[in-house]
């Protein structure tokens, strides 16, 4: 390519980077909602939905929020997430889960502590520092129905202003997409743990 052709092709990109600018600039001033609180809903197969929820949480801190967390549905595993958490900021952590549903074989006991999470649940979102909270397997809890979901759903919805809420887990009803304002859907493309890769630290936890 001679230096014409590439000054050509300097010229059209510069254009077609003005009017995608034009557009792009178009399209934000046309959004007139500012500090809107959002329930967001991380869902779907794939792997990702906790990591995105706590990178999220991440993201708060850094500007000096404080953040709750609930796991419904973990147990006492030590993850990476809550030890880096807890150094960097204001974090009110609560894993009241006992385990899977699968490992407790009990459904009266997982009834329990998913009432625990959610009345913990509840009395964070009452409480006006926090500015985020990451609802983690809440999805989990409603789709074994361990608690009433238009209870949850319409106890989100009615969430104080200005609180942002995240939940996660596969299988989102779909009465809590609905009433979502981001609804994220992870998709199993491939995963090692098929291959016979058990959990590791660092990675899953």
């Amino acid at each position: 390519m001679d230096e014409a052709d590439e000054a050509a092709a300097a010229q059209r990109h510069r254009e077609k980077m003005q009017k995608r600018k034009s557009l792009q600039d178009a399209e934000v001033a046309g959004k007139t909602i500012a500090d809107k609180g959002l329930l967001m809903v991380h869902t779907g197969s794939g792997k990702g939905k906790s990591t995105a929820a706590f990178g999220l949480a991440v993201r708060a801190l850094g500007h000096g929020w404080k953040v709750g967390v609930v796991q419904f549905g973990k147990g006492a595993w030590q993850s990476g997430e809550r030890k880096i958490l807890e150094k960097l900021g204001d974090v009110a952590w609560h894993t009241l889960g006992e385990g899977f549903t699968w490992e407790t074989q009990d459904r009266a006991r997982d009834e329990m502590a998913a009432r625990r999470a959610w009345d913990k649940t509840m009395e964070l979102m009452a409480d006006p520092a926090i500015r985020l909270i990451v609802l983690d397997e809440l999805n989990i809890a409603l789709r074994y129905e361990h608690l009433p979901l238009m209870e949850v759903v319409d106890a989100l919805t009615a969430r104080r202003e200005g609180l942002h809420v995240v939940v996660t887990g596969r299988n989102a009803k779909p009465e809590m997409i609905a009433a979502a304002d981001l609804v994220t859907e992870m998709t199993l493309v491939k995963h090692h743990f098929a291959a016979g890769v058990k959990a590791q630290e660092g990675i899953e936890f």
